[in-house]
């Protein structure tokens, strides 16, 4: 027998329950059904179905025996007993006519006022006015067990139980009795129930899924990007349909979450039932056995129907349950809710869709790891940040002006990049330059890591940089220059006529009483100057898809520095990462060779996930020239050049030897040009010696640069002079 026509047999069996019939019987007939026995069980079912038929008419003929006595007995009562007699009769020739439906309302009445005054005898009224009064009695003293019976009935009547025939020729079939109709009364048919509760209109049918979904919700001990019942129905379904998956595609104990507790008691089922023949010790180890019944048999039925018309890939599904499990399970074992948060934000990642279940274990390991160091978007807040002035730098502490600004060319992801300067030469601030040029002129998100620049300077030097940046300029459209100092200082210059207290300098006076919020709405009125730069600040505020993370690190291991990359790579998509400046992990602090290490680590990132990653290295204080400097002037292990795609070696040319030197424009060349000579401290020349460079040529290079605005100029080839 087809599964859905033993699903109505216990559907039946429910029905008899409810109308209070033999219940032992009920009971053999459901185990007959479990089992298979389907003739035995038609055989019992027929049995209830004639004694309800028994019982009806022997209730009905004892009610009228009992009517008709208690009507000979109590002759004083004939008159009153008269008119409810035709009264029950009016409605039962009523109920007839509504069947039949051929007689018009006027001849309803007519026959009416014929039964109100002819004499009908005590035969004639028996078989229509007991059947109504039994009825209505019995509807009276009896309302429960009514409900139940009728229900029954029209059950019975839906599928057609033939005595003289050991099988159900069509479940689906109605009755050759076609109940009666009555639009007083409510219709409990076979069709009307579904999961044992009774829906009785279209409206019910439309909100109980809608129901049982907000209680499932309600119930589900997980966040809502952390469900996927579709995913879970879709293993199942799977498995059901092919058992033989279960030998590579099973989940362990200590894995296996499921939302849906009905999909995880069916995937023990598989474990011990459709799949286990095949399936391995280690995947049922930890597993109880499942509890069976007809509903969950019917589930079963359902689910594999509804996955074998689908196409899907059961190594996909596998794996996007996998990691969904892993999340749930470190969702539920984390106590604290902001790294429960960052749990369920993994769902979000750029990359998620490609990572394994390895790597997402990685990344809840990430998530947990990098929360001890400090996080920030270095483009964000940058007007407020200048505006208020309420930071450490303002308080009295050292503040280096800002060096570097980079057009280096070449940059390609999966390679490795170094530039190794002296100490206090300006690593951090060439890290800006580059890391801002990449941001702002090539629109990729960038990540900078830094051991040696806080937040609140690595800000101030950004700002610094694109503003006085030419590149940048055509940018953001404002045409300005302000130095690191000025910008510090908050001091601006008033337009051309304004009347207001500047200093010596021409400087914008704050008045002694006035606040910094009341002086920034001033400046508005009368400085030009202060208003391009806010319409800078303003401008890097916007640049949300190409922004400028950073994340400072004081002590650390290469594990954690690891981590902290693939963690930005997997949520943001960064491909381009400035490390400032590559040292060797905590651990090691002493030990020079220990930084191969950590440069191996991070050549190995750049090939493996087609990233760019810029370090800084430490230069020796030696006494070597700069257009001489080579890897034995490095600070730590020379060994780290090995792994390394390029290396710069980069060194200030000292004032007194400035005559020393020339550049051309070519590197073959006939001209030469002579070093300007600036009288201000600020501008700088800096020797740029290639020492490593796996595209080819190792050029040696001479930089001029202004290290109160940040800006660099590529001169040109660097020489020493020939001796004539």
């Amino acid at each position: 027998m087809a599964n859905s026509n033993m699903q109505k047999l216990y559907q039946i069996l429910d029905a008899f329950e409810k109308a209070g019939k033999d219940k032992r019987k009920i009971t053999k007939a459901r185990k007959l059904v479990d089992v298979g026995n389907i003739e035995e069980a038609l055989k019992k079912i027929r049995e209830l179905n004639t004694s309800n038929t028994s019982k009806s008419s022997s209730t009905s003929n004892t009610s009228k025996t009992a009517k008709t006595k208690k009507g000979e007995s109590n002759k004083q009562k004939d008159t009153a007993k008269t008119k409810k007699k035709q009264e029950n009769v009016q409605v039962a020739t009523a109920k007839k006519k509504r069947k039949k439906k051929v007689e018009t309302q006027d001849k309803t009445n007519e026959n009416e006022k014929e039964i109100e005054t002819n004499k009908i005898t005590e035969e004639t009224q028996d078989e229509e006015y007991f059947d109504e009064l039994e009825e209505k009695e019995d509807r009276e003293y009896y309302n429960d067990y009514e409900d139940e019976y009728n229900t029954s009935q029209e059950m019975d009547n839906e599928y057609d139980i033939d005595e003289d025939n050991e099988e159900i020729d069509d479940l689906n079939e109605t009755n050759n009795i076609e109940p009666e109709e009555d639009e007083s009364e409510e219709d409990y048919g076979i069709d009307d129930y579904e999961d044992g509760f009774g829906t009785f209109d279209n409206e019910d049918e439309e909100e109980k899924p809608k129901y049982k979904e907000e209680v499932k919700k309600q119930e589900s001990v997980y966040p809502e990007k952390l469900r996927n019942e579709i995913i879970e129905k879709a293993y199942i379904g799977l498995l059901l349909n092919n058992p033989k998956l279960i030998v590579k595609y099973y989940i362990v104990f200590e894995e296996c979450y499921f939302d849906d507790p009905s999909l995880l008691n069916i995937y023990k089922s598989i474990l011990f039932t459709e799949g286990g023949n095949y399936t391995p010790e280690i995947a049922k180890k930890g597993f109880n056995f499942s509890v069976d019944n007809n509903e969950n048999y019917a589930q079963k039925q359902d689910i594999k129907n509804e996955i074998r018309g689908i196409n899907y890939n059961p190594e996909k599904v596998y794996l996007e349950l996998r990691k969904l499990c892993t999340l749930r399970k470190s969702y539920l074992e984390e106590p604290r809710e902001d790294i429960q948060q960052q749990i369920v934000g993994i769902r979000d990642y750029q990359l998620y869709d490609q990572m394994s279940v390895e790597e997402v274990k990685a990344a809840i390991v990430q998530v947990s790891v990098t929360q001890k160091f400090k996080h920030a978007v270095l483009s964000e807040d940058l007007t407020e940040f200048l505006e208020k002035g309420e930071n450490n730098l303002t308080n009295g502490l050292e503040l280096p002006f800002p060096i570097l600004s980079s057009v280096f060319k070449g940059i390609r992801k999966g390679e490795t990049m170094a530039f190794a300067m002296p100490s206090n030469s300006g690593k951090s601030r060439f890290t800006i330059n580059l890391a801002a040029y990449v941001a702002f002129v090539h629109r990729q998100k960038v990540l900078i890591i830094s051991n040696e620049m806080s937040e609140e300077k690595m800000k101030l030097c950004l700002i610094t940089t694109v503003l006085n940046n030419p590149k940048m300029q055509e940018l953001h459209g404002q045409k300005i220059t302000k130095t690191e100092g000025e910008l510090l200082e908050f001091k601006f210059r008033p337009d051309k006529g304004a009347k207001v207290k500047t200093d010596e300098d021409g400087f914008i006076l704050q008045e002694e009483k006035e606040t910094r919020k009341e002086f920034v709405e001033r400046l508005k009125k009368v400085s030009l100057e202060f208003n391009k730069t806010i319409a800078v600040t303003d401008w890097l505020n916007n640049q949300i898809n190409n922004s400028i993370y950073f994340i400072n690190i004081t002590d650390h291991t290469n594990d954690e520095l690891k981590k902290v990359i693939m963690n930005y790579y997997y949520k943001e998509k960064i491909e381009y990462v400035f490390y400032d400046t590559l040292k060797t992990d905590t651990a090691n602090i002493g030990n020079g060779e220990e930084i191969k290490r950590t440069a191996t680590i991070l050549s190995n990132l750049a090939q493996n996930f087609n990233m760019f990653i810029c370090s800084t290295l430490q230069l020796t204080e030696s006494t070597t020239l700069p257009i001489n400097l080579n890897v034995n002037d490095l600070a730590v292990s020379r060994t780290v050049k090995e792994v390394l795609d390029t290396l710069c070696l980069i060194k200030q040319i000292m004032r007194e030897d400035w005559d020393k030197y020339q550049y051309s424009l070519e590197e073959v060349d006939t001209k030469f040009f002579e070093f300007k000579k600036y009288t201000d401290p600020d501008e700088r020349y800096y020797a740029c010696v290639v020492d490593k460079n796996r595209a080819g040529a190792k050029p040696k290079l001479l930089f001029n640069l202004n290290l109160a605005y940040n800006r660099w100029n590529e001169l040109g080839y660097l020489r020493l002079k020939v001796e004539k």
